[in-house]
């Protein structure tokens, strides 16, 4: 493979640096996904803390022919600049959506990929985002979600919260991490009844506004998965502590129920960024992401196997 550096949004605003990565020796156009990174501000290999999920995926779908593009995400780059533009009325529109549009042209403008079998690859909040993302214009052939959920970010907010409130560890912090549940609870039970205006001037927490959970929580991914008919790939790992296999990946099932052109795929001992998983404690996150590891092929050959089989 071999892999050549681009920008995403040239001229515009809000540049975002960017790879491509190209299987070597390909003849013809080959298929490509563009990489659709989770919550958060991360670079373009989704780097958390030694973890690399979007760059083990660019090597690893090289490998079997598949071309892939991932790029800083705009919060990461430009972060104090979107707030200082938009801190009130920022949605994942401006943060994340917006960036995969023009990823997506960039692909169908280059006559090395088949523009025919493009494809959107989110992790987590990024496959919550993926169906939106096509209905809105992304128009691909299919969809990979990995460690996705068909709930509302608040809600995975709330019961993340209530995890931690719950688990061991220090006293002092499960009480603060309880009276944070309680705050933000509060906030979300009337959200929905408040303006686009109002929510736009209610903070949850820093600058980010409950707007931008409002503006997001108006459809669900099964929502938008239930009103089109893209192949879809929902993957997720059995150890994973922030989106969880005997919840979220079970609703899928549940909400998807009869819907044609829908795979799942459950990796028992893998974690949120599908490698083996050492800790089952979203208190000990860190030193689950501390630990060197790479995603195995087993994952990658199932991406790989989704894609051709949609030609």
């Amino acid at each position: 493979m071999y892999r050549e550096k681009v920008v995403i949004g040239k001229g515009t605003e809000y540049p975002l640096n960017g790879l491509l990565t190209i299987p070597d020796g390909a003849s013809g156009p080959v298929p490509a996904v563009v990489m659709v990174h989770g919550s958060g501000a991360s670079n373009m290999d989704e780097k958390v803390i030694k973890l690399t999920p979007f760059k083990d995926l660019a090597d690893g779908l090289a490998a079997h022919g598949i071309a892939s593009l991932r790029y800083d995400k705009r919060t990461f780059v430009h972060g104090r600049k979107m707030m200082k533009n938009n801190a009130a009325g920022m949605t994942v529109r401006e943060e994340t959506i917006e960036d995969v549009l023009l990823a997506l042209a960039m692909l169908r403008n280059d006559k090395r990929i088949d523009s025919d079998s493009i494809f959107i690859l989110g992790h987590s909040m990024g496959a919550m985002l993926a169906p939106r993302i096509d209905a809105e214009g992304g128009n691909v052939k299919g969809l990979i979600m990995m460690a996705g959920t068909p709930y509302r970010l608040e809600e995975i907010v709330i019961r993340q919260l209530n995890q931690s409130r719950k688990g061991g560890g220090n006293p002092v912090l499960r009480f603060v991490t309880g009276m944070e549940c309680k705050y933000f609870a509060k906030k979300f039970s009337v959200m929905y009844d408040l303006s686009d205006e109002e929510a736009k001037k209610k903070k949850f927490a820093g600058n980010v506004s409950l707007y931008y959970f409002k503006e997001m929580g108006q459809k669900t991914a099964a929502d938008y998965l239930l009103e089109s008919d893209k192949p879809a790939l929902i993957m997720q790992g059995g150890r994973d502590f922030q989106v969880l296999a005997d919840d979220d990946f079970k609703a899928f099932k549940e909400q998807l129920a009869g819907r044609d052109n829908v795979t799942y795929k459950l990796y028992p001992e893998l974690n949120h960024c599908f490698v083996t998983a050492i800790y089952d404690d979203i208190l000990k996150a860190t030193k689950e992401y501390s630990v060197e590891r790479h995603i195995g092929e087993d994952v990658i050959a199932d991406i790989a196997e989704f894609i051709y089989a949609q030609k």
